[in-house]
């Protein structure tokens, strides 16, 4: 599991981007890019990174379900996501 200060980061990035939306869209169609400049960096949607919502890995994410692989199989195996079922043949 990532550590609880990551993950806190990033839902704290979240936050700004969501915040920031609306005035960084009005200022690329004006096309004021010094304004746009001094906003605060980690209001950018570049900045952000998918990271699993149950233990906060980085690296495996399924933006279909957004959780990491590893955490996938367990619930597909035990059965928690609906319509998923191991393939055999």
């Amino acid at each position: 599991m990532a550590r609880k200060s990551v993950i806190a980061r990033e839902a704290k990035r979240a936050r700004m981007v969501a915040k920031y939306a609306e005035k960084r869209k009005a200022l690329k169609e004006a096309g004021d890019y010094d304004a746009l400049d001094k906003l605060p960096k980690n209001a950018s949607p570049v900045r952000m990174h998918n990271r699993c919502k149950l233990t906060g890995r980085p690296k495996g994410y399924m933006r279909r379900f957004g959780i990491c692989r590893v955490q996938f199989r367990e619930m597909a195996l035990a059965g928690k996501i609906p319509g998923v079922t191991k393939a055999s043949w």
